[in-house]
C-alpha cells in the first residue's frame, strides 16, 4: 500500500504499521474496525481507483485511530476485512486531501466520521425567529447584492446549504383589537413583509459553487403541474443545488386569502399532500427519459417526441394529463425536505422525506422523534439511515462565554416581544393578549407553553424557581423561538452541539440567527476553527448536487433506492 507524506512513499500492508499520516499521527490497522458508511471516496479521487474498487462494499474496513482520529477520505470504494487486500489500492496524493474527523457514536452505537450538516435557517423578511432585530446595527438591508453576498460567505465556509423558510399569510391571532391582529407582525417586522425567495435563488446560486438551496413550498395552495415545472427550472438554474421544503400550511390567513373559508383539516392536508407527491414524482421522473433531448442539428430534432409522455394522473385532488414543461435536470426530483412531528407529518416523511427538520428544545424530545421515524422508515420498506436529520438551534458565540453571554443580552435588547408574542399565537393558536401580566404559566395556561418552561428549567440555568410570567415566555421565545441554544465560546458551543448528535442522533444543524450576515460571519470566525480541530466540519463539498452532498453516499444526484419517487420513473399513465 502507498501513501505519501512530504515526499516519503512508504509501502505497507501490515496491519500494525503506520501507512497514513495526518498531524494527529493516524494509522491504519486492525484495532478498531468500522463500518462502510464512514470511509469513501470523493469524487477527486475515483481517477486513482482500480476497476474492481467499484460496487457495493464489502462489510468491514480496518482502521486504528491514533487519539481518536481516522482518516476520512481513503479512497477505497470495495475492501475485504482482510488487510492484505488492501494491496495495490490507490492511496497516493491523499494526505494533501484529508480532513481528520473526530468519531461521534451515531445512532448504531458506531462512530460516524461523516462532518456534520450545517444550514444556515434564512427567511426573505425582515425578521424570521427574531423580531425586532432589525433595529439592530449589525442587520444589513435585506437587498439582493446582501443576499448574494450572504451565499458566497456561507459557501467559501462550506455550509450545506441555506435553508428559506415561508409563510403564505401574516400571523393575526394575537391581540384582534390591534388591526384584526395584522398590528403586531406589521409593526414588528414578523415574518412580513416576505419575499419569494425563488426570484432571489438563481442570482445566489450563479455566485457559488456548492452551496445547496431549500425552498418551501406548499401542496395545500401549489398545483403539482406548476410546482414541477418550477423546481425543474430551478435545478437546471443551480446545477442541481436545490431542495423542496415541502408543507402542508396551517395559518387560517392563509386559507383564507387563497379563497377558503378555514384552512384543511390536519390529516386530510397530508392525504392531498401524498397525491400531489405521487404526481409530482410522475411528471418529474417518469414523462421524460433521460436522453429526450437531442439538440441534433443534423437531424433537426431538438427533442424527440416518442421519448416524451403524458402522465394522465386522474386522482381524488388533482387531474393532471402532462408532460412536464421543462426537460430532465440533474436531480429531476429535487433534494425533499420536510417538518412535521405529528403522527400525519412523521408517517409522510417516512413515505417522502430524504431530510427532516426537527422541532425540540432538548436533545431527549428530540430523539423520540428520530427514533419513532427510523421505526416507520423501516416499516415502509426505507432504510432507517434514508432520512437525515438537522436539529433547528440557534447559536451565539464569542471568544469567550463571557463575551458570548453579553452579545446575547446586547441582542435581547433589541427584540420586539409584541413580534414575538405574534409568532407565537400563529405557532400554538394561543392568543396571549387574554392573559394577564403576571399570571404564572408554570401552574396554569395552555399546555404548549408548559411543555416549554419544562424544557427550559430543565436546559437554562437559573430558571427553575423564576416566576413564568407572559413576558418571561416571551423574552425565552424571543430570537430562537422554540429552538434549542446554544450561547458560549468556541468549546462551550461544540460541546452543546455535540451533545446534540450523541444524544438526539441527529445529523446536522439549522442554524437560525439574530442578525444577518454577522451571525453566520461570527460561527465563521470563532466556532468553525473549533468544529474543524474536532473534525466534524465539512472541508470540500461531496459533490455538484444537493442530494450528493447532503447524503454523501457517492451515488450521484438522483433519487436512491427504495424511496417512491423511484416507481414512477419512465411511468406513461
Amino acid at each position: 500500500m502507498l501513501l505519501e507524506r512530504a515526499g516519503e512513499v512508504q509501502p505497507s500492508c501490515d496491519p500494525n504499521e503506520v501507512v497514513g499520516f495526518d498531524e494527529e499521527d493516524v494509522k491504519l490497522g486492525t484495532d478498531h474496525a468500522f463500518t462502510h458508511p464512514h470511509l469513501f471516496a470523493p469524487p477527486h479521487l475515483d481517477t486513482q481507483r482500480p476497476a474492481n474498487s467499484r460496487g457495493t462494499p464489502v462489510r468491514q474496513h480496518y482502521a486504528s485511530r491514533a487519539t481518536s482520529r481516522i482518516l476520512p477520505n481513503i479512497g477505497i470504494n470495495n475492501v475485504s476485512t482482510s488487510p492484505s487486500d488492501l494491496t495495490g489500492c490507490p492511496t497516493s496524493r491523499l494526505v494533501p486531501y484529508h480532513s481528520p474527523i473526530m468519531p461521534v457514536t451515531g445512532a448504531n452505537g458506531t462512530s460516524d466520521k461523516r462532518p456534520w450538516i450545517f444550514n444556515a435557517f434564512a427567511m426573505a423578511a425582515p425578521g424570521h425567529l427574531n423580531p425586532g432585530l432589525w433595529k439592530h446595527p449589525d442587520q444589513e438591508p435585506q437587498t439582493l447584492e446582501h443576499w448574494v453576498e450572504l451565499a458566497k460567505k456561507l459557501d467559501d465556509a462550506k455550509f450545506h446549504g441555506i435553508f428559506f423558510a415561508d409563510v403564505l399569510g401574516i400571523y393575526d391571532i394575537y391581540n384582534k383589537d390591534d388591526h384584526d391582529g395584522l398590528g403586531p407582525a406589521l409593526r414588528s417586522g414578523a415574518q412580513v413583509p416576505h419575499l419569494d425567495v425563488a426570484f432571489l435563488v438563481s442570482a445566489m446560486a450563479y455566485a457559488t459553487k456548492g452551496l445547496s438551496f431549500g425552498l418551501t413550498a406548499s401542496t395545500s395552495y401549489e398545483h403539482p403541474y406548476q410546482l414541477a415545472r418550477k423546481y425543474s427550472t430551478l435545478d437546471h438554474a443551480t446545477g442541481g443545488r436545490v431542495g423542496w421544503n415541502i408543507v402542508t400550511s396551517y395559518l387560517e390567513s392563509a386559507a383564507k386569502s387563497y379563497g377558503l373559508e378555514q384552512t384543511v383539516e390536519h390529516d386530510e392536508r397530508y392525504k392531498i399532500a401524498d397525491e400531489f407527491l405521487s404526481v409530482f414524482y410522475k411528471l418529474l421522473e417518469g414523462s421524460w427519459e433521460d436522453d429526450a433531448v437531442e439538440v441534433n442539428k443534423k437531424t433537426g430534432v431538438y427533442t424527440n417526441p416518442d421519448k416524451v409522455h403524458h402522465i394522465n394522473h386522474v386522482g381524488k385532488y388533482f387531474r393532471c394529463k402532462g408532460p412536464n414543461l421543462v426537460g430532465p435536470s440533474k436531480q429531476r426530483t429535487p433534494f425533499l425536505l420536510q417538518a412535521g412531528a405529528s403522527k400525519a407529518g412523521k408517517d409522510f416523511a417516512a413515505e417522502h422525506s430524504e431530510a427532516m427538520f426537527l422541532p425540540g428544545m432538548v436533545p431527549e424530545k428530540t430523539r423520540e422523534i428520530v427514533d419513532s421515524t427510523k421505526e416507520l422508515l423501516v416499516s415502509k420498506g426505507r432504510s432507517p439511515d434514508s432520512v437525515k436529520f438537522i436539529a433547528g438551534i440557534f447559536i451565539v458565540v464569542d471568544e469567550s462565554d463571557e463575551k458570548a453571554q453579553a452579545k446575547f443580552q446586547e441582542l435581547l435588547q433589541y427584540a420586539d416581544l409584541e413580534g414575538t408574542a405574534s409568532l407565537f399565537g400563529g405557532w400554538s393558536g394561543t392568543d396571549l393578549s387574554k392573559f394577564s401580566d403576571d399570571e404564572d404559566f408554570k401552574f396554569n395556561g395552555p399546555p404548549a407553553i408548559q411543555s416549554m418552561i419544562n424544557s427550559w428549567t430543565a436546559t437554562v440555568p437559573g430558571l427553575k424557581d423564576q416566576k413564568w410570567t407572559k413576558k418571561h415566555v416571551l423574552q425565552q421565545l424571543a430570537i430562537s423561538g422554540a429552538h434549542g441554544r446554544a450561547i458560549g465560546g468556541p468549546k462551550t458551543v461544540a460541546d452543546i452541539l455535540e451533545s446534540w448528535v450523541r444524544e438526539a442522533h441527529v445529523d446536522g444543524f439549522n442554524v437560525s440567527y439574530a442578525t444577518t450576515p454577522h451571525t453566520f460571519e461570527d460561527l465563521i470566525k470563532y466556532l468553525w476553527p473549533e468544529l474543524r480541530a474536532r473534525g466534524v466540519l465539512q472541508e470540500e463539498y461531496a459533490g455538484c448536487s444537493m442530494r450528493e452532498n447532503f447524503v454523501q453516499d457517492g451515488k450521484g444526484p438522483r433519487v436512491r433506492e427504495g424511496h417512491p419517487a423511484l416507481k414512477y420513473r419512465h411511468v406513461t399513465a
